[in-house]
């Protein structure tokens, strides 16, 4: 288990060290995602800002990754 574990982060570690914009770029656009999604009336997931937080986090993980890379 902990060596799949340490071959996945291996291959992502790799895949992303050549797309070092892909993780910012995602978090921006969950985060528009959550402006679009907060106008319609979808319940909790509308008021909760889910995608905000997602995409606030995947955007400072991949800039901190970016720069460690």
């Amino acid at each position: 288990m902990l060596r799949a574990l340490s071959k996945l982060i291996d291959r992502l570690s790799e895949s992303l060290a050549l797309r070092k914009g892909l993780l910012p770029l995602i978090g921006l656009v969950l985060i528009c995602l959550n402006f679009i999604v907060q106008f319609l009336p979808l319940g909790w997931f509308s008021s909760s800002n889910l995608l905000l937080h997602l995409g606030l986090i995947v955007a400072i993980l991949g800039l901190m990754l970016a720069w460690a890379l």
